[in-house]
């Protein structure tokens, strides 16, 4: 009976202790919410005695185009550490033992295929990945599935046939090519990835704390840590957005290679949500439809802001490595199957 009642006790101290942890974090949010407000102000009264127009067309621009991916990115970032977080405290390694084939090239399809369940952008990808790793997952499934859960979820394919309506080779192939860029980039990693390249996360104990304390803690730490490189992301795409000028991207749309090539750096640069490039997509008619499929497999697996976030979690030397193997990868998975089906 003693026994029984000190695990009461202790189970009360540790919500009661998930609760200062989670209104401590609430308190965190509201304070860089109110510093942001007075940094904006401050630059706000001081621009005019610097005697910088920060009301120009081109800074308004970059603040648009800043804000609107830092806004897009920021609840799907949000949900991916909640998911990332509830796995690391209320999920049992032996759960990802028993759902996942041993074999690593057996893993990596089906973890391919599981990114389906997932209804967010690659700002959620990146932590459930990093916590997959934590929870035993071979690197190259975990890889998979950063890759094909902001493809090929079903929110993005609903979009993806609404944009381009009347055209199911366009979302069929946006799902065929996804899902084998993800697969083939696994496989990759697996043959002829190296540990040094990949900074290891903390792998979770068997014994490792778990409950709303840990769950709380691990929220506010993925979300904190990610979210500055969301934002470093969304400053870089907003810059380009605006240095590149429209009339340079036309040059490009009479060659069928060179439109494919220049829609896939474009859509590293323009950091579009994968819920919402279907649409960017489908308003660049000038180009063909292979160039457009390459914008949406190459974007959600490949953009600056994606790029920051691999750099934060997992190192620079993967980031560069691994971004720069999958827009190859992408792109020719979009080629293949552009002649396939379109």
């Amino acid at each position: 009976m003693r026994t029984t009642r000190a695990g009461h006790v202790e189970n009360r101290r540790t919500v009661a202790d998930g609760i200062r942890l989670g209104l401590r974090a609430l308190v965190y949010a509201v304070l860089g919410g109110a510093a942001l407000i007075a940094i904006g102000t401050i630059v706000s009264v001081l621009g005019p005695m610097l005697a910088l127009d920060l009301y120009t067309p081109p800074v308004a621009a970059w603040w648009t185009v800043f804000t609107a991916i830092t806004v897009q990115g920021v609840p799907f970032l949000l949900l991916g550490t909640v998911v990332s977080a509830a796995i690391g405290a209320f999920v049992p390694e032996r759960v990802f033992q028993r759902l996942l084939p041993r074999r690593t090239v057996l893993a990596v399809p089906v973890a391919g295929a599981a990114g389906v369940v997932l209804p967010g952008c690659e700002c959620a990808s990146v932590p459930v990945a990093d916590s997959l790793m934590r929870r035993g997952v071979a690197p190259a499934a975990a890889l998979a599935f950063l890759l094909s859960a902001p493809a090929i979820n079903p929110v993005v394919l609903v979009a993806t046939s609404v944009a381009f309506p009347g055209q199911p080779d366009m979302v069929l192939g946006r799902l065929v090519a996804s899902l084998g860029t993800a697969v083939v980039m696994g496989w990759l990693w697996a043959r002829f990835g190296r540990e040094e390249w990949l900074r290891p996360p903390k792998r979770s104990a068997g014994h490792a704390p778990g409950g709303p304390r840990a769950f709380v803690a691990g929220l506010q730490h993925d979300f904190l840590h990610a979210g500055g490189f969301l934002v470093v992301g969304a400053a870089a795409a907003a810059t380009f957005d605006i240095v590149v000028p429209t009339s340079l991207l036309e040059v490009f749309t009479g060659s069928a290679w060179l439109s494919v090539l220049i829609l896939a750096v474009l859509a590293v640069m323009l950091c579009v949500c994968s819920e919402a490039d279907a649409f960017v997509a489908a308003s660049l008619s000038g180009f063909s439809p292979t160039a457009r499929l390459a914008f949406m497999v190459v974007g959600p697996m490949v953009d600056l802001k994606l790029i920051a976030l691999q750099t934060g979690t997992f190192g620079r030397s993967f980031a560069l490595r691994f971004s720069s193997a999958t827009w190859l990868v992408a792109v020719g998975s979009s080629v293949l199957v552009g002649w396939w089906l379109l």
